[in-house]
């Protein structure tokens, strides 16, 4: 089964404490982890693996409304760069990563603190301790959702 497919099924059943917005693409959650504060992800409703699967119409909606997340995102938590990933070699359901940065935030383990999150080693970015708590997760939702409700 898809560890995406099963977080939107979360979503549709009310039980993903993670969920933010539906939007006419996809789903909007803050990330689990939160070593990037304000780490988002935006998910694509249907299960799909590639961009280019969609037809023209819907891929430039989907592009579009991943480019409001990240603005809205960017805005609610103050984020000096934005990065934008589309993998899909571990979970190929697709999913936006969208990640606030600030100049600096990798410390040690960048050049002059700077370069892409997976410099950032994983098991510190995925550590327990980067897990927002349930206030904090709040605080993050509302702040996005403030932020998408402006844009949308």
């Amino acid at each position: 089964m898809c560890l995406i497919c099963d977080r939107i099924n979360m979503i549709k059943n009310g039980t993903n404490p993670y969920f933010v917005k539906e939007l006419q693409t996809g789903y909007v959650v803050i990330g689990d982890h939160q070593y990037f504060k304000g780490y988002t992800l935006f998910l694509y409703k249907q299960h799909k693996t590639e961009l280019f699967q969609l037809d023209m119409e819907e891929r430039t909606l989907f592009l579009k409304e991943m480019s409001i997340v990240a603005e809205a995102a960017s805005k609610a938590f103050g984020a000096q760069k934005m990065n934008y990933e589309l993998l899909g070699m571990g979970d190929s359901h697709m999913h936006w990563h969208l990640y606030p940065r600030a100049f600096g935030d990798l410390g040690e383990y960048g050049v002059n603190g700077n370069g892409p999150v997976w410099w950032y080693p994983k098991d510190k970015m995925y550590s327990d301790e980067c897990r927002p708590t349930p206030d904090e997760l709040n605080s993050m939702k509302t702040a996005l959702l403030t932020e998408l409700n402006k844009l949308i």
